[in-house]
């Protein structure tokens, strides 16, 4: 089964920023910021997780990361914000990992950027088969 890392390296009330790096394929990422494994308000454990493709009703078809202990739901999916919404930031994640082309700015929020456009060409590098995801921080 393939396997693709994610490398956490910065988290604030913004957002957890990281790289994913598989087969073919370099991406950055957004994660919420880590608050306690608390559904829809932080990032997930660091871990090994299998990922599948499904199709969500909000989201179309994406990579779903499963057995996330305590959590459900949890998604590949495209957006730009991931920041602690208690404190006021935006955010399109409720726990979700969102792919981006490059980081930078959205207003006065750090974001992921082009994530359409990166989910598009993840789920073409990985020709949407299931895969293995290790999820490290290297802070």
């Amino acid at each position: 089964m393939m396997k693709i890392k994610i490398s956490r390296y910065e988290s604030s009330s913004h957002g957890t920023f990281g790289h994913l790096i598989g087969p073919g394929i370099k991406l950055h990422v957004i994660e919420l910021p880590w608050r306690d494994n608390r559904s829809n308000l932080s990032c997930i454990p660091p871990g090994e997780y299998h990922c599948t493709v499904v199709r969500s009703p909000r989201f179309g078809v994406v990579y779903h990361v499963k057995e996330v202990p305590g959590r459900s739901h949890v998604l590949i999916h495209a957006g730009n914000y991931a920041g602690d919404s208690t404190l006021g930031y935006r955010t399109h994640s409720h726990g979700c990992i969102l792919p981006g082309r490059k980081r930078g700015r959205l207003g006065n929020q750090k974001a992921i950027l082009c994530s359409k456009a990166a989910l598009t060409s993840f789920m073409s590098a990985l020709e949407r088969q299931p895969f293995i995801l290790t999820i490290e921080e290297v802070y």
